[in-house]
């Protein structure tokens, strides 16, 4: 279940230009390999994009986000 305050973050997200989107994504991948380094759970970049592309090819999530953009 996706919360409301998640919810709220997304459509804020839809509202910024899409330079603005994939700084953000960026980011947070970038803190994302912070702390998974800092856990002692190593993650490469090459396993984080694998990760996405199987997450966006995903039909469960695909219709999460269509319900979302509606």
């Amino acid at each position: 279940m996706i919360s409301p305050k998640l919810l709220e973050i997304d459509r804020s997200i839809r509202d910024l230009s899409l330079e603005e989107q994939m700084w953000l994504l960026e980011n947070l991948v970038k803190n994302l390999r912070k702390k998974t380094n800092t856990n002692n759970f190593q993650l490469n970049s090459q396993d984080i994009e694998k990760e996405i592309a199987q997450m966006a090819n995903d039909d469960e999530i695909q219709a999460e986000i269509a319900a979302i953009d509606v």
